[in-house]
Protein backbone atom coordinates (compact mmCIF):
# COMPACT_ATOMS: atom_id res chain seq x y z
CA UNK A 1 0.00 0.00 0.00
CA UNK A 2 2.69 2.78 0.77
CA UNK A 3 4.87 1.71 -2.03
CA UNK A 4 2.71 1.47 -4.42
CA UNK A 5 0.06 3.98 -3.56
CA UNK A 6 1.05 6.58 -0.91
CA UNK A 7 4.62 6.87 -1.98
CA UNK A 8 3.72 7.35 -5.83
CA UNK A 9 1.21 10.04 -4.86
CA UNK A 10 4.14 11.76 -2.29
CA UNK A 11 6.59 12.09 -5.31
CA UNK A 12 4.40 12.98 -8.11
CA UNK A 13 3.67 15.67 -5.67
CA UNK A 14 6.97 16.90 -4.45
CA UNK A 15 8.03 16.51 -7.54
CA UNK A 16 5.29 19.04 -9.33
CA UNK A 17 5.98 21.47 -6.56
CA UNK A 18 10.06 21.48 -6.65
CA UNK A 19 9.93 22.02 -9.98
CA UNK A 20 7.97 24.83 -10.00
CA UNK A 21 10.21 26.48 -7.19
CA UNK A 22 13.74 25.42 -8.62
CA UNK A 23 12.99 26.54 -12.18
CA UNK A 24 15.04 29.57 -11.99
CA UNK A 25 17.66 27.38 -10.68
CA UNK A 26 16.97 25.14 -13.54
CA UNK A 27 17.12 27.44 -16.24
CA UNK A 28 20.15 29.37 -14.99
CA UNK A 29 21.83 26.10 -14.91
CA UNK A 30 21.17 25.04 -18.09
CA UNK A 31 21.84 28.61 -19.56
CA UNK A 32 25.17 28.82 -17.92
CA UNK A 33 26.46 25.25 -19.23
CA UNK A 34 25.38 26.16 -22.83
CA UNK A 35 27.48 29.14 -22.57
CA UNK A 36 30.98 26.84 -20.90
CA UNK A 37 30.69 23.92 -22.84
CA UNK A 38 27.68 24.09 -25.18
CA UNK A 39 25.83 21.13 -24.31
CA UNK A 40 23.19 20.84 -21.82
CA UNK A 41 21.56 17.85 -20.88
CA UNK A 42 22.94 14.17 -20.69
CA UNK A 43 20.49 11.56 -21.54
CA UNK A 44 21.32 7.75 -21.41
CA UNK A 45 19.56 4.42 -20.63
CA UNK A 46 18.80 2.98 -17.06
CA UNK A 47 16.98 -0.28 -15.59
CA UNK A 48 14.09 0.88 -13.49
CA UNK A 49 11.99 -0.95 -11.53
CA UNK A 50 11.77 -5.03 -12.37
CA UNK A 51 15.47 -3.91 -14.53
CA UNK A 52 13.13 -2.19 -17.16
CA UNK A 53 15.04 0.61 -19.17
CA UNK A 54 13.71 4.12 -18.85
CA UNK A 55 15.59 7.17 -20.09
CA UNK A 56 17.38 9.36 -17.03
CA UNK A 57 18.06 13.03 -17.54
CA UNK A 58 20.57 14.75 -16.12
CA UNK A 59 22.26 18.24 -16.63
CA UNK A 60 25.88 17.97 -18.72
CA UNK A 61 28.56 18.37 -16.37
CA UNK A 62 31.08 17.28 -18.37
CA UNK A 63 32.43 18.74 -21.98
CA UNK A 64 32.65 16.32 -25.27
CA UNK A 65 36.44 17.31 -25.65
CA UNK A 66 38.82 14.79 -27.70
CA UNK A 67 42.50 14.35 -28.31
CA UNK A 68 44.24 14.51 -31.47
CA UNK A 69 42.75 10.75 -32.15
CA UNK A 70 39.28 11.44 -31.70
CA UNK A 71 39.13 10.05 -28.27
CA UNK A 72 37.28 11.54 -25.26
CA UNK A 73 40.08 12.98 -23.07
CA UNK A 74 40.05 11.75 -19.15
CA UNK A 75 36.63 12.46 -16.99
CA UNK A 76 39.28 15.15 -14.72
CA UNK A 77 39.73 16.60 -17.69
CA UNK A 78 36.72 17.32 -19.22
CA UNK A 79 35.24 18.09 -15.79
CA UNK A 80 35.41 21.74 -15.93
CA UNK A 81 35.04 24.63 -12.93
CA UNK A 82 31.57 25.13 -13.79
CA UNK A 83 30.50 21.26 -13.92
CA UNK A 84 32.54 20.84 -10.89
CA UNK A 85 30.50 23.09 -9.16
CA UNK A 86 27.45 21.90 -10.41
CA UNK A 87 28.17 18.26 -9.34
CA UNK A 88 29.14 18.94 -5.75
CA UNK A 89 25.89 21.16 -5.14
CA UNK A 90 24.30 17.64 -7.13
CA UNK A 91 22.36 20.31 -9.23
CA UNK A 92 22.80 17.60 -12.22
CA UNK A 93 19.87 15.91 -10.62
CA UNK A 94 17.30 18.31 -10.67
CA UNK A 95 16.21 17.26 -14.07
CA UNK A 96 15.23 13.70 -12.39
CA UNK A 97 12.53 15.54 -11.38
CA UNK A 98 10.87 14.81 -14.53
CA UNK A 99 11.64 11.54 -14.29
CA UNK A 100 9.95 11.01 -10.72
CA UNK A 101 7.09 12.95 -12.57
CA UNK A 102 6.97 10.64 -15.11
CA UNK A 103 7.16 7.12 -12.82
CA UNK A 104 10.53 5.96 -13.89
CA UNK A 105 11.78 6.78 -10.85
CA UNK A 106 10.91 8.05 -7.02
CA UNK A 107 12.70 10.59 -4.49
CA UNK A 108 14.30 7.36 -2.74
CA UNK A 109 15.11 4.19 -3.86
CA UNK A 110 18.78 2.71 -5.36
CA UNK A 111 20.28 4.51 -7.40
CA UNK A 112 19.53 3.80 -10.95
CA UNK A 113 23.18 2.61 -12.14
CA UNK A 114 24.25 1.43 -16.23
CA UNK A 115 22.57 -1.42 -18.07
CA UNK A 116 25.68 -3.28 -18.92
CA UNK A 117 25.90 -4.00 -14.78
CA UNK A 118 22.76 -6.41 -14.98
CA UNK A 119 25.13 -9.34 -15.82
CA UNK A 120 27.30 -8.58 -13.18
CA UNK A 121 24.90 -8.72 -9.85
CA UNK A 122 24.87 -11.50 -8.03
CA UNK A 123 21.23 -12.84 -7.05
CA UNK A 124 20.64 -10.69 -3.69
CA UNK A 125 22.54 -7.74 -5.36
CA UNK A 126 19.53 -7.98 -8.00
CA UNK A 127 17.01 -7.40 -5.01
CA UNK A 128 17.88 -3.10 -5.66
CA UNK A 129 15.82 -3.69 -8.71
CA UNK A 130 12.19 -5.47 -7.23
CA UNK A 131 11.74 -0.99 -6.43
CA UNK A 132 11.97 2.02 -8.84
CA UNK A 133 15.48 3.57 -8.53
CA UNK A 134 15.66 6.94 -6.45
CA UNK A 135 17.11 10.29 -6.81
CA UNK A 136 18.64 9.84 -3.32
CA UNK A 137 18.81 6.48 -1.06
CA UNK A 138 19.79 4.63 1.61
CA UNK A 139 23.75 4.34 0.10
CA UNK A 140 23.90 7.90 -0.36
CA UNK A 141 23.50 9.13 3.21
CA UNK A 142 25.53 6.59 4.64
CA UNK A 143 28.82 6.84 2.20
CA UNK A 144 27.57 8.22 -1.61
CA UNK A 145 30.68 7.26 -3.60
CA UNK A 146 33.02 6.93 -0.82
CA UNK A 147 32.08 3.63 -0.14
CA UNK A 148 32.66 0.19 -2.09
CA UNK A 149 30.45 -1.10 -4.59
CA UNK A 150 29.79 -3.72 -2.25
CA UNK A 151 28.52 -2.15 0.69
CA UNK A 152 26.58 0.08 -1.88
CA UNK A 153 24.61 -2.96 -2.75
CA UNK A 154 23.94 -3.91 1.05
CA UNK A 155 22.36 -0.66 1.60
CA UNK A 156 20.37 -1.00 -1.22
CA UNK A 157 19.10 -4.39 -0.67
CA UNK A 158 18.57 -2.94 3.13
CA UNK A 159 16.40 -0.38 1.97
CA UNK A 160 14.47 -3.12 -0.22
CA UNK A 161 13.96 -5.03 2.20
CA UNK A 162 12.55 -2.31 5.34
CA UNK A 163 11.30 0.43 2.78
CA UNK A 164 8.56 2.35 5.11
CA UNK A 165 7.23 5.93 5.15
CA UNK A 166 9.65 6.67 7.90
CA UNK A 167 13.03 5.21 6.62
CA UNK A 168 12.32 7.67 3.54
CA UNK A 169 11.58 10.57 6.02
CA UNK A 170 15.10 9.96 7.72
CA UNK A 171 16.83 9.37 3.91
CA UNK A 172 15.48 13.04 2.52
CA UNK A 173 16.50 14.72 6.02
CA UNK A 174 20.01 13.02 5.73
CA UNK A 175 20.21 13.61 1.75
CA UNK A 176 19.20 17.49 2.77
CA UNK A 177 22.35 17.63 5.03
CA UNK A 178 24.92 15.66 2.77
CA UNK A 179 23.95 18.31 -0.24
CA UNK A 180 24.43 21.21 2.00
CA UNK A 181 27.95 19.71 3.41
CA UNK A 182 28.31 18.80 -0.17
CA UNK A 183 29.98 15.47 1.15
CA UNK A 184 30.87 12.05 -0.56
CA UNK A 185 30.07 13.33 -4.44
CA UNK A 186 33.88 11.51 -5.39
CA UNK A 187 36.51 9.23 -4.14
CA UNK A 188 39.61 11.23 -3.22
CA UNK A 189 41.41 12.06 -6.33
CA UNK A 190 38.67 10.66 -8.49
CA UNK A 191 36.99 13.13 -10.65
CA UNK A 192 34.09 10.60 -10.68
CA UNK A 193 33.37 7.12 -9.60
CA UNK A 194 34.48 4.00 -10.90
CA UNK A 195 32.93 1.59 -12.50
CA UNK A 196 31.66 -1.75 -11.18
CA UNK A 197 33.20 -5.08 -12.60
CA UNK A 198 31.57 -7.52 -10.57
CA UNK A 199 34.19 -7.40 -7.79
CA UNK A 200 34.88 -4.70 -6.37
Amino acid sequence: MYENVIKRAFDFVLALVLLLLFLPVILLTALFLKITQKSVIFTQLRPGKDEKPFVIYKFKTMSDERDEKGELLPDELRLKSFGKLVRSLSLDELLQLFNVLKGDMSFVGPRPLLMEYLNLYNARQKLRHRVRPGITGWAQVNGRNNISWERKFELDVYYVEHISFFLDLKILCLTAFKVLKRSGVSKEGQATTEKFNGKN
